[in-house]
């Protein structure tokens, strides 16, 4: 079983990816954004990371050079490289898409999608708004900047809460902008999803 311990030392999903939320410039935050719409999906964790990786290595990590990419190099080689099966055509139209949204609305900048917003309701509603993002998506994208956008607040999802109940661990306790609470956090969805995983793996 994992401990309190364990889950406190935590790597934050951004930070698997190499991603620095704590600079907050406008790079790192779309990196995020993009691999959020790609955790966000109807995949596992382990393909959301793959496709992250195909971006990352054809340089497609601006909302610039992906529209310039276009659809059909999204989905093949970037989806087909990345281990989708199903949904490759919708995901690619789902961030083309989104990357015009931001680019038309907001300058590109992810920054101003946070000071245009009055608070963290807005900022929310604002992120929901984009193409095939819902409340699941925007959390994924909000819990980890946390400690680092003053706005960024999202309720934690109920996996959290349950999978720190089955644990023994009074989530109260910490307060919940702090980076150990997004640790602790990010380590009780890891594992919940591991687990998920392991089963898929078993029933294949």
């Amino acid at each position: 079983m994992i401990t309190l311990e364990e889950l406190e030392r935590s790597p934050l999903y951004s930070e698997e990816l190499g991603i620095d939320l704590a600079d907050k410039r406008d790079g790192e935050l779309f990196k995020w954004f993009l691999a959020s719409l790609l955790f966000g999906g109807r995949i596992t964790q382990t393909i959301a990371k793959h496709t992250y990786r195909a971006f990352e290595k054809y340089g497609l990590l601006t909302p610039e050079k992906i529209l310039d990419a276009g659809w059909d190099f999204l989905v093949n080689p970037i989806m087909w490289e990345g281990g989708y099966v199903r949904y490759d055509g919708r995901k690619s139209e789902q961030i083309l898409r989104d990357c015009e949204s931001l680019l038309e609305k907001y300058e590109g900048s992810l920054n101003r999608v946070h000071d245009l917003a009055s608070d963290s309701k807005d900022l929310e509603k604002r992120l929901d708004a984009f193409y095939g993002v819902g409340p699941v998506t925007v959390n994924i994208f909000l819990r980890e900047l946390r400690p680092f956008w003053e706005k960024a607040d999202p309720k934690p999802l109920d996996i959290v809460f349950e999978e720190a109940e089955k644990l023994h661990i009074d989530l109260a306790r910490f307060e919940r902008k702090s980076l150990r609470f997004v640790r602790i956090e990010a380590g009780l969805i890891r594992h919940k999803n591991d687990i998920l995983e392991k089963r898929v793996i078993k029933n294949l």
